[in-house]
C-alpha cells in the first residue's frame, strides 16, 4: 500500500510543478524538468546527505518516465485542472507523509541516530517542493508560513516512536500517516500557520 500511495505522490507533485512551471511560461522541456525536480528532489537530497547509492530514480528510471509523463498530462489537461484543487491538496498531504515515511525507513535501514531519522522524513518531505519554488524564483512556500515541515517532522516523530515501541508495523504506518495527515487538512482548512518573524529596520 505504501508503495502505490508512493507512487501517487509522485504523480501528483510532478502535476503541480507543471502548472508551476506553466504560470511562468516554460517551455515542456522546463515543465518536466520542474517535474522531476519537484517529484524525486527530496529523495535525491536525502540520498545524497546520507550516502545513500544508487539514488531513487537511478535505481529505477521508470520515476523519472512517470513524473514527465504526468508534467506532460498536466499540460493536456490545464483547462480544467482549476476544478480539482481539493483533490490536489488532500493528495499533496498524502504523499507529503507517505514521502516522510519513505525517508525515515530509509534512515532506519542504514542505522542511523533518531534525529537523523526524522530529519531524513523531512527533507524526503519538502525540498522537493523548496527547490521547485528557487527554480521558479519564489520564496519557498515551506519558510513562508505554511504547516509544511511541522507535519513531515511530526509523522516522522511519531513513525519512529511507533516503531521503537515494537507496535506492528502497518498500525504504526497507518496511525503516523493518519496524524499528519489530518494535521495538514487542519492546517488548510484552518489556515493554520508558523510564527513569522519580522524585522524592517533600517540598519545602516
Amino acid at each position: 500500500m505504501l508503495t502505490v500511495i508512493f507512487y501517487i505522490a509522485v504523480t501528483v507533485e510532478a502535476m503541480t510543478a507543471a502548472l508551476a512551471a506553466g504560470r511562468r511560461r516554460m517551455d515542456w522541456f522546463g515543465v518536466c524538468v520542474l517535474a522531476c525536480v519537484t517529484a524525486l528532489g527530496g529523495g535525491s537530497a536525502r540520498d545524497i546527505i546520507l550516502g545513500h547509492y544508487p539514488l531513487s530514480w537511478v535505481a529505477n528510471p521508470w520515476l523519472l518516465v512517470l513524473a514527465c509523463g504526468a508534467a506532460i498530462f498536466t499540460i493536456a489537461i490545464a483547462r480544467v485542472v482549476h476544478r480539482l484543487r481539493w483533490p490536489f491538496l488532500l493528495l499533496d498531504a498524502l504523499g507529503l507523509v507517505v514521502f516522510s515515511i519513505i525517508g525515515c525507513n530509509v534512515a532506519l535501514e542504514m542505522g542511523q541516530h533518531p534525529v537523523i531519522v526524522i530529519v531524513a522524513g523531512m527533507i524526503t518531505g519538502i525540498v522537493g517542493g523548496i527547490l521547485r519554488d528557487v527554480l521558479c524564483n519564489d520564496v519557498p512556500l515551506v519558510f513562508s508560513g505554511e504547516l509544511y515541515a511541522t507535519v513531515a517532522a511530526v509523522t516522522g516523530t511519531l513513525y519512529f516512536i511507533g516503531l521503537s515501541l515494537n507496535w506492528p508495523h502497518d498500525v504504526v504506518i497507518a496511525g503516523a500517516a493518519a496524524v499528519g495527515f489530518s494535521l495538514r487538512v487542519a492546517a488548510i482548512l484552518l489556515k493554520w500557520e508558523m510564527p513569522r518573524f519580522v524585522y524592517d529596520k533600517d540598519l545602516r
